[in-house]
């Protein structure tokens, strides 16, 4: 039976042919002959989070949330179903003793959509979800169940912890954790200039930091994680409450367990677009993002620009391969239009050496992206030998991944 799809924001729509949910990996497996064997493709999906047209398909969506769950533990490390969405994989793990080190901004994504696609938080001492991945079970495009991990199939981890679902159907991810603890989240908000003066100051005394820029009024929100038993030393100039000048003072919005600290209850739904620019550059990069919103989008722009850090990773398709990033997300309401805003800071963002988030808009194609990966013939490589009938493989990632 078809399903027309519609994402979370609402802006990518199609329908396919069917969707299936398996119950288990013979299910998966039997879903991959079929396809194969038709000649049709199969996407996973996730949550439906992301607004790229990665699970876009006129074949077979497959979800997994049949598939969830802790699996197994074992001391600091738990073996989870790849269809368990962050939200309650975050209650499971804490019920089991245990945390994953960082989370991005929302807990709506499944595990692995999230690390499929590189999503990711903040803090200069954590890489995207997918560093956390130590283990990756799959069913490949020939229906093969294989492990994938530093012991099994090594040389396919690097490219299995992040494989925007064309390596196969992840089953199972097995996650390196952290013992559950209760951090602390403040905010306030500040005069734009004084926070990117004292920008690397409050990325290096804090665990965790990112900040909204707000196009409107020209200030920007700081937000810092620390634990709940750290005392954050927050800049005297915070303390002032000078709301002319743009200051109000820190707020403690919650202390909690990391799955509570981290996410953000989204209401109001939009689209978005997120490059990861080498750290060095970014000083220039958001000096000129800021200048043509400020000059040609402000008017239309319905809301805001956040800023966070990532840390260097040898993952062959994380954004932050080989290097220290800071990263740019414009956001967009989604009843607002959006693509000519976007497309303008998209240019910006590649003159200063960025790459796009792959679960978020952007308009670059195979021949524009391999030059941004180092190990891009690595992946693509071992995308053919996983799937050499192109099961996983759709228009939207052929222009992605193969070059005309």
């Amino acid at each position: 039976m078809s399903r027309t799809f519609v994402n979370w924001s609402g802006s990518l729509t199609f329908t396919a042919s069917g969707q299936a949910e398996p119950a288990d990996e013979d299910e998966v497996r039997e879903l991959v002959s079929r396809a194969r064997e038709s000649g049709t493709t199969l996407r996973p999906v996730g949550s439906g989070h992301s607004s790229s047209p990665l699970v876009r398909t006129d074949g077979t969506l497959v979800s997994l949330h049949r598939l969830a769950g802790v699996i197994d533990k074992a001391g600091d490390r738990a073996t989870v179903g790849g269809g368990s969405r962050l939200s309650e994989l975050g209650e499971r793990l804490y019920d089991a003793g245990l945390a994953m080190e960082n989370l991005g901004d929302v807990d709506y994504q499944t595990i692995a959509g999230a690390t499929a696609t590189g999503t990711h938080g903040s803090g200069l001492r954590f890489g995207v979800l997918s560093t956390q991945v130590s283990e990756v079970r799959l069913v490949t495009g020939t229906g093969e169940v294989l492990d994938v991990s530093a012991t099994s199939n090594s040389d396919l981890l690097p490219a299995a912890r992040l494989s925007l679902g064309v390596l196969g159907v992840v089953t199972q991810l097995t996650l390196d954790l952290l013992p559950r603890q209760d951090l602390r989240r403040l905010a306030w908000c500040a005069p734009v200039r004084w926070t990117l003066d004292h920008l690397a100051e409050l990325q290096q005394a804090n665990r965790n930091m990112d900040f909204y820029w707000y196009p409107r009024s020209d200030l920007t929100k700081i937000r810092i994680i620390n634990r709940a038993d750290e005392v954050p030393e927050v800049p005297i100039e915070a303390s002032r409450m000078s709301r002319s000048e743009g200051w109000y003072a820190p707020a403690e919005l919650e202390i909690g367990p990391t799955h509570h600290t981290f996410p953000r209850h989204r209401e109001l739904r939009f689209d978005e677009i997120e490059y990861m620019i080498p750290s060095e550059a970014f000083p220039d990069c958001f000096a000129e993002v800021r200048r043509r919103i400020l000059d040609r989008h402000r008017r239309t722009v319905g809301w805001r620009v956040l800023v966070r850090t990532v840390a260097a990773d040898d993952i062959w398709l994380s954004t932050a391969y080989g290097r220290r990033t800071t990263t740019i997300a414009c956001l967009q309401n989604a009843s607002l239009p959006y693509e000519d805003y976007f497309r303008d800071m998209e240019t910006v963002f590649r003159q200063y050496g960025g790459r796009p988030h792959w679960g978020k808009k952007h308009w670059l194609t195979a021949a524009e992206l391999r030059p941004l990966f180092p190990r891009w013939d690595d992946f693509q490589a071992a995308r053919r030998r996983l799937d050499p009938d192109g099961v996983f493989l759709t228009p939207d990632l052929a222009r992605l991944l193969e070059e005309a």
